[in-house]
């Protein structure tokens, strides 16, 4: 699995998880990074129920919030993250927080995948807090998740009722996944969307959102690819590349067999972008290039 610069690690699924990690007492394992056109590279501290530290920041309530949650073996400075964020800012004049939970995500898998409720569930208080504290509006936030972080923005808006106008799943996570109770599903947002590049392997095959996308079948090799990290990591440089020309069109499939083999023809449906307002259902299926723009 693929640490923040992409590079493969080797992990055991039945090995025990760090229990010590998981039962300590710091009930916040996050950190809140927020980034504006005001501050678009250095990072200002939100404190979950300080006030102060909102005021003391460039956060405008009136603006969109997007919130990007790394993966496994990342931090709050990793690729999709840097990626995504740049993109959002470079497009957009809104509030982007970068959520930091390096401390759970740099133990093994198995440990920070027992720890994902606990991201997802005080990442779901920090927003309630956040749009109480601000007057900000539910139907301007936008949750985005790439890989076991998918499933952390998918507990995060469930613990609000599902108020947020949208999550973006990114290759959500696989490995100890599938079946998972507090796997994303469509109940976290009123649009949830995936993006599937891995299926199978680090990422899931499964459709579990409301518009499911599988581009170049949704699996291993993505084009221009040769190890899984790669292909698993092209989910989320295929949508910072959305963000800036919204290119990518996406035919419905009849069913997942269809999605996995390629062979859409249905209706079009745009893979990505940013659109707050952004609404549909179905399997999609797409081809893309090997090299950015994609």
């Amino acid at each position: 699995m693929p640490d923040s610069e992409d590079v493969p690690h080797l992990v055991d699924l039945q090995e025990e998880p760090d229990l010590e990690l998981l039962t300590a007492r710091d009930n916040n394992p996050n950190q809140y990074w927020l980034y504006t056109r005001s501050n678009p590279d250095t990072a200002q501290i939100i404190s979950y129920d300080d006030n102060e530290s909102i005021s003391n920041s460039s956060y405008n309530g009136s603006k969109p919030l997007k919130v990007i949650v790394h993966g496994w073996n990342n931090d709050g400075n990793a690729n999709v993250n840097r990626m995504v964020k740049t993109a959002i800012l470079e497009t957009l004049d809104a509030n982007v927080i970068v959520v930091d939970w390096k401390r759970l995500a740099s133990s093994n898998y198995v440990s920070a995948s027992n720890g994902i409720l606990d991201v997802g569930e005080n990442l779901g208080h920090f927003l309630t807090w956040l749009i109480e504290s601000t007057g900000g509006e539910w139907n301007q936030v936008h949750l985005i998740g790439f890989s076991l972080g998918a499933h952390a923005v998918g507990i995060a808006g469930r613990m609000t009722g599902g108020k947020p106008a949208r999550v973006t799943a990114l290759d959500p996570a696989g490995p100890l996944w599938v079946g998972n109770p507090h796997a994303l599903n469509t109940s976290s947002a009123h649009y949830v969307e995936a993006i599937h590049t891995d299926g199978g392997f680090l990422g899931m095959s499964e459709a579990l959102a409301h518009g499911d996308f599988f581009p170049n079948s949704g699996k291993h090799p993505q084009p221009g690819c040769w190890i899984s990290t790669c292909s698993h990591s092209r989910s989320y440089r295929l949508f910072a590349s959305s963000i800036y020309t919204d290119h990518f069109l996406a035919k419905r499939c009849k069913d997942i067999n269809e999605a996995h083999n390629n062979q859409c023809t249905g209706s079009v449906f745009n893979m990505g972008n940013c659109d707050i307002t952004k609404q549909g259902s179905g399997i999609y299926g797409l081809s893309t290039e090997q090299k950015w723009p994609f």
